[in-house]
Order: C-alpha cells, then structure tokens, then sequence
C-alpha cells in the first residue's frame, strides 16, 4: 500500500507541474529581439589578428520562436579552417543581451552578457571563456554598428598593464 501511495504522490505531482507549466504564457520576442532580428542573413566577414587578415562568412538567422539569433560562422585564422556557432538572445530580467559562442578552436564555450550604449550603435558585452592557454579567462567584447550593412567587432582580453588589450577584430559587410 505504501508503494502505491508513492506512486500516487508522484504522479500527482507531476500533473500539477505539467498544468503549471502549460498555464504559464510562453515568452514572446520584444524590441531587443527585432534588433537581433535586423542582423538575419549573410556577411563576409575580414579578420584581423596583428598584421594577419582571413576571410570568413558568417549567417544569422532568428529561430527558437524568435528569441534567439543563431550565428553559422565559417572562414579561416592563420590559414587553419575554422569553425564557430554562436546563439544571442535577450534576457528580459536582467534586461541585457545575452550570447553564447562555441567553436572549433576551444572546448569550452565564451559566456557574455551586455548592453548597448545609449545611443544605440556600440553594443558592449563582457564574459568569460578559454583563454590561449585552455585556462578561464575574462573578455570584453565590443560591437559597433557603422550602419545597416556594416559592423566591426572587437575582442579584448587582460593586458600585461592589466587593461583591455585588443586580440583580434572583425568586420562585417552584409552580403547583397
């Protein structure tokens, strides 16, 4: 009998759990989202690391309900191939933009969150995630949004002085 009531209790439970979830409205894409929404398509990307320059395509697409802005980057660093996946969203409680990047040169993912500034053009995130030595290292991560079409990201890491120190950059230039 004890069994059975067990049995009882969890099955019980479970239905409330499945009825809460159910009843609670599903989140739905605002503003930050359509600003996310505005980068969809196909951008050739320059990389620059020092004097070396790559090529690289990178192609973004809302999905997941038009919550999250996945990127498909594909190009070359220092002649390697490489390859990287990247999701940014918008989490409405901690009002900030959120992203994770994973790729083919690290096994662990680079985890930021950020805000733009207030003009609107330079989006600034800050996060952690593999440093060159596979060691957890902090980053700061900056966005400016030249115009509809153009975008240069940068990415900065821990400077011997300890201030940002520039690692690589890239432009964008939306594909017609």
């Amino acid at each position: 009998m004890l069994k059975f009531s067990r049995s009882f209790l969890v099955l019980a439970l479970s239905f409330v759990f499945v009825f809460a979830t159910l009843a609670q409205e599903a989140p739905k894409p605002g503003a930050e989202h359509q600003r996310l929404k505005a980068l969809e398509g196909t951008w050739d990307a320059t990389i620059k690391a020092g004097p070396n320059e790559s090529k690289g395509t990178a192609t973004y697409k809302m999905e997941l309900g038009g919550l999250w802005l996945t990127t498909d980057f594909q190009g070359e660093i220092e002649g390697a191939k490489f390859t990287g996946r990247g999701f940014d969203g918008y989490d409405a409680q901690k009002k900030k933009y959120v992203g994770i990047w994973v790729d083919s040169m690290a096994t662990l993912p680079v985890i930021s969150e950020g805000t733009f500034d207030k003009d609107g053009k330079v989006l600034t995130m800050v996060g952690e995630g593999p440093g060159p030595d596979g060691k957890p290292m902090k980053y700061k991560m900056t966005t400016v949004y030249k115009d509809k079409d153009t975008m240069h990201w940068t990415m900065f890491g821990p400077g011997a002085d300890g201030k940002d120190a520039e690692m690589f950059s890239i432009t964008y230039k939306r594909r017609k």
